[in-house]
């Protein structure tokens, strides 16, 4: 047993003052939680809060972040994005995905990112044929993970068709074939690959309603449930508008409005985006209890929109956060975006403050932490016994944050940590990032430029 002695460190309950947090290297959970203790430990820290759960990533994105912010006509979207993204597709390879999720986690955890829900739909070998190992993909994500230290839900994705009319998937889009059968084999395999089975789990995801028909939709989460009935199911859903408009006309229901209306949609599903609804849609998610996942800098480099989150969050709704194509890997960057874009829009300020908490950075922390943790299926998000050791040591000689206390560190971290300000990081029990440098950044970093330079 370790133990981490903590000047003040951020509770479930409150903050609190001289806290001695004992915890397995090993196992990698919190053993013990000591309030008001003496001084001592193996370790001391200034300030310590819970490491952030990511409740979005396409790892393999990593590699094209700022490569796609060139102008191409007057109608550049999402849709011409993804252009671009095709063009990664088509080169990129299992060992090039393993090197840029192994770049991509250690940055993460060096951000605050301690665990992360990894939405994985690239399947198959460029040409569209199965891996001698139809889990080779994955496998090699689950393997930069562990290697990185960061704590996965890997969930392999359905993919089968090419638009909400059953069209067949172009020559692009065949690398992210895969039918419930084949994701069901996919997860297995994962499963049995994980050393700690304890704080890495699988579940599932469906890309979106235009990528998937109801019958496969169906098979897919009724075996999913059947196998494991609270895993995680995410989604993609109500994105764009042209999404929500070509869904209407298919169906004569939003996109929204159909999922609610087809499948029982509660607590452990993971809504992504939904950046195009209506306030019937806002009253309907908030009350089926599904978390509302968030990617406020990748939504704004894709032209998404802006998510209700006042109106969201009036009805109770819950939510995390993820950084999706990695425009951004920092947490308090899209805490920030989610205040500062409802602030443009509403003219106010200080939209984000929870009934009986004036902190705007305490209530956006400690709502992502809950929200992004129950997304990923994980104990994580919390200095808990029994939680995964998940903690952040922020730079407390940092100028900004110089006799803050409570939940001014929180509101100093989101809203002026406009440099690192996380010192270390123990991710699972292990130090994994010391003096803001991710301890085998040396390696991973050499592995990343090798790919990348290979690639482009």
């Amino acid at each position: 047993m370790k133990t981490l002695f903590a000047e003040q460190a951020l509770l479930p309950d409150r903050w609190a003052r001289d806290v001695l947090i004992h915890y397995g290297p090993v196992d990698g959970r919190i053993i013990k939680i000591e309030r008001d203790a003496k001084t001592g430990g193996d370790d001391h820290a200034g300030i310590v809060v819970p490491g952030m759960p990511n409740l979005h990533s396409h790892a393999f994105q990593r590699a094209m972040a700022g490569l796609a912010e060139r102008a191409g006509g007057k109608d550049d979207s999402f849709w011409t994005w993804r252009q671009t993204m095709y063009g990664l597709v088509s080169r990129v390879g299992p060992g090039d995905i393993e090197a840029i999720a192994g770049q991509l986690y250690a940055e993460m955890l060096c951000q605050g990112y301690t665990s992360v829900a990894e939405f994985h739909y690239l399947h198959n070998r460029p040409d569209g044929g199965r891996y001698g190992n139809p889990a080779e993909t994955a496998l090699r994500v689950a393997r930069a993970a562990e290697a990185a230290g960061i704590a996965i839900t890997l969930l392999p994705v359905l993919y089968s068709q090419g638009g909400f009319n059953g069209e067949s998937l172009s020559p692009a889009q065949e690398r992210f074939r895969g039918d419930p059968a084949f994701l069901e084999e996919v997860a297995a395999a994962v499963e049995r690959s994980f050393v700690d089975r304890s704080f890495n789990r699988t579940g599932l995801a469906i890309h979106s309603l235009r990528a998937a028909g109801e019958r496969e939709i169906r098979e897919a989460v009724v075996g999913q449930r059947t196998r494991d009935a609270t895993a995680p199911i995410h989604i993609h859903i109500s994105e764009q508008v042209r999404e929500v408009t070509e869904c209407y006309g298919w169906s004569g229901k939003t996109p929204v409005e159909w999922l609610y209306e087809h499948f029982p949609v509660d607590e452990n599903w993971c809504l992504v985006h939904a950046t195009n609804i209506t306030r019937g849609e806002i009253d309907r998610i908030a009350a089926s209890g599904a978390i509302a996942g968030l990617c406020p800098t990748t939504e704004a480099n894709l032209g998404d929109g802006l998510f209700p989150f006042r109106d969201y969050m009036t009805q109770g709704g819950n939510f995390g956060i993820g950084s999706d194509s990695h425009v951004s890997v920092s947490p308090v960057e899209e805490l920030r975006w989610l205040e500062y874009g409802q602030r443009m829009v509403l003219r106010r300020r200080n939209i984000a403050a929870a009934p009986g908490n004036p902190s705007v950075g305490g209530s956006l922390w400690r709502a992502a932490l809950a929200g992004g943790a129950r997304a990923l299926g994980l104990k994580v998000g919390a200095i808990e016994k029994d939680h995964r050791a998940d903690l952040l040591v922020l730079d407390h000689e940092n100028l900004v944050l110089e006799g803050r206390a409570g939940d001014d560190i929180l509101d100093s971290l989101v809203f002026a940590g406009n440099t690192p300000l996380v010192k270390r990081v123990l991710a699972g029990g292990r130090w994994v990032v010391e003096d803001g440098r991710h301890v085998r950044a040396d390696v991973i970093e050499d592995n990343y430029r090798n790919a990348v330079r290979e690639l482009f």
